[in-house]
């Protein structure tokens, strides 16, 4: 493999005229596209940038991120997505650390660039029209005559890279510290895009659809979406922002044939007061990763659309994918799956034994003691980034040297069956210890979403004097609600080992979350501290 963008060139060269992106009403052929990306790659190499050099991409879901992105990597260079929700406090950081020469973002957020650039090395912005129209150019990279565009698209440099040199450097949530940033290389990104592309049945097609709501800023929507999509010829439609309506009607009008989304906006479409009035039967695949889906949101999906919500399992440190429940390998609700072709995982314990496996999964967690099956999830494979940037000793904790492989610690708690289906229970940072007892809030959460009158549920540990830890559950009710915080409690208590119930419950208007729809519980632990003092 020269570069993770040789499977766009293949495509883009035996399917010109057909639809690589869509927006808003607007198509970009192959060819088009190619010829884009090319450009953008001319252009950053007069400016001296090419191999190795970073490139930061600072902006939403628009056509302009995909040809920033490609035509970065084009060039030889490392694409940095950021978040553009992100502001000048954290995106200083993410550029220093990066080193990143270039910034491509819209020209609402160049004063938080410019804000921090004596900080950086940055030292070109630019910049999307405030229009986001899929026809605008990079007005600082571009000339204005159109010959002479193509002719510098023609000949632009396509650098050859090898399989181990970094291509994207995205960085962790940093919920738990600094971000960091996560070396991940053409070969690590290039097989997962296509092991992705092949869990889908018959594999991506030229005539599929992709609905591209995933922020591309981060690992899923990247891979999963946009790379999987681009490298077979299928169709992406790309939408700025989560809106379910929007979403929804997208696929309708245009009979998009793949989704992928997190369990959030899931939820969000059964809670749409129209919901049931919704035509998904144009979709052949559904995908959800991110996080554990709750069982009562999927069955609820699937009852209202009859199309099958397919579980995966990543991290941004693997490309993403190690785990997915593929139609041909069969599907057990509430597990993650089976690990990938090429990607090898286990569970296990602090000494870095195997965990005994189950009979068979899932299991009743009432009936069987987790602790006795239960481990960190390892994983190693063609997937696993080549290391944190600069951070020796995070990478040396990150990994383990065994029998010629280099395992990765997910940092995850789970357990796995005989029939090489994974279970996460849940994060190692979210496990509640009550009076000496592991609560794992993924089970609390799993119940109260069975309840008529919860929307969303997050539960987490708080500080108590007797007992260490107490669980709390913070719940979004459904607009018709009539259960109160102390029914929700005794609807615990009634289906769960007493220690396990929530001492206490609070009513919220919505649970803070990431943009990629995971719940931030350490802000609901830091709410309940600041009110306790």
């Amino acid at each position: 493999m020269a570069n993770l963008v040789s499977d766009v060139r293949a495509v883009a060269e035996e399917h010109p005229d057909e639809t690589a992106l869509s927006y808003r009403g607007r198509d970009q052929t192959y060819g088009e596209f190619w010829e884009r990306t090319g450009r953008f790659a001319a252009e950053l190499a007069d400016r001296g940038i090419g191999a190795d050099d970073r490139v930061a991409v600072y902006l939403p879901n628009l056509p302009q991120f995909v040809t920033a992105f490609h035509g970065t990597l084009r060039a030889g260079g490392v694409v940095v997505p950021m978040n553009p929700q992100y502001k000048s406090r954290e995106i200083r950081h993410l550029l220093a650390d990066s080193g990143a020469q270039a910034v491509v973002t819209l020209s609402d957020l160049v004063p938080f660039v410019e804000e921090v650039r004596e900080d950086t090395d940055v030292e070109h912005v630019v910049t999307v029209g405030e229009d986001a129209d899929a026809g605008t150019d990079f007005e600082a990279f571009l000339a204005d005559d159109d010959d002479a565009l193509a002719d510098r698209a023609e000949n632009a440099a396509f650098v050859d890279r090898d399989d181990d040199h970094v291509a994207v450097q995205p960085y962790t949530s940093g919920t738990t510290g600094q971000p960091k940033g996560v070396q991940l290389t053409h070969r690590n990104l290039a097989s997962n895009a296509q092991t992705a592309a092949g869990l889908v049945p018959d594999g991506i097609r030229t005539d599929d659809r992709q609905l591209g709501v995933l922020p591309l800023f981060h690992i899923y929507g990247m891979t999963v979406v946009m790379n999987a999509t681009l490298f077979n010829g299928g169709a992406y439609y790309p939408l700025p922002e989560w809106d379910a309506q929007e979403a929804v009607s997208l696929i309708e009008d245009e009979d998009l044939t793949l989704m992928h989304g997190v369990p959030a906006m899931y939820n969000d479409i059964i809670n749409q007061p129209n919901a049931e009035e919704f035509d998904f039967s144009s979709l052949r695949m559904a995908g959800v990763g991110g996080s554990g889906i709750p069982v009562e949101v999927l069955r609820r999906f699937e009852e209202l659309y009859d199309v099958k919500i397919y579980e995966g399992y990543g991290l941004t440190e693997t490309s993403p994918v190690t785990h997915f429940n593929s139609p041909e390998s069969g599907r057990r609700v509430g597990s993650i799956g089976k690990s990938l072709p090429g990607v090898d995982a286990k569970i296990v314990d602090g000494n870095f034994e195997e965990r005994p496996r189950v009979p068979e999964g899932p299991v009743d967690e009432e009936e069987t003691d987790l602790d006795e099956i239960t481990g960190e999830l390892v994983v190693a494979g063609p997937n696993v980034m080549k290391g944190y940037a600069g951070l020796p000793d995070a990478n040396e904790g990150a990994f383990t040297e065994q029998d010629g492989k280099r395992w990765f610690h997910t940092g995850d708690i789970g357990y796995w069956d005989e029939d090489g289906f994974f279970y996460v229970v849940d994060r190692k940072k979210h496990m509640i210890n009550t009076a000496g007892y592991n609560v794992y809030p993924r089970e609390v959460e799993e119940l109260l979403f069975e309840h008529e009158d919860v929307a969303d549920v997050a539960v987490v540990g708080v500080e108590d004097e007797r007992r260490g830890e107490t669980v709390k559950a913070f719940v979004v009710p459904t607009p018709d609600a009539e259960a109160t915080p102390e029914d929700l409690k005794q609807f615990c208590l009634d289906n769960l080992a007493e220690y396990k119930h929530p001492r206490e419950v609070e009513f919220v208007e919505e649970l803070p979350r990431t943009t990629t729809g995971k719940v931030q519980k350490f802000e609901l632990r830091e709410k309940e501290s600041e009110a306790a003092e």
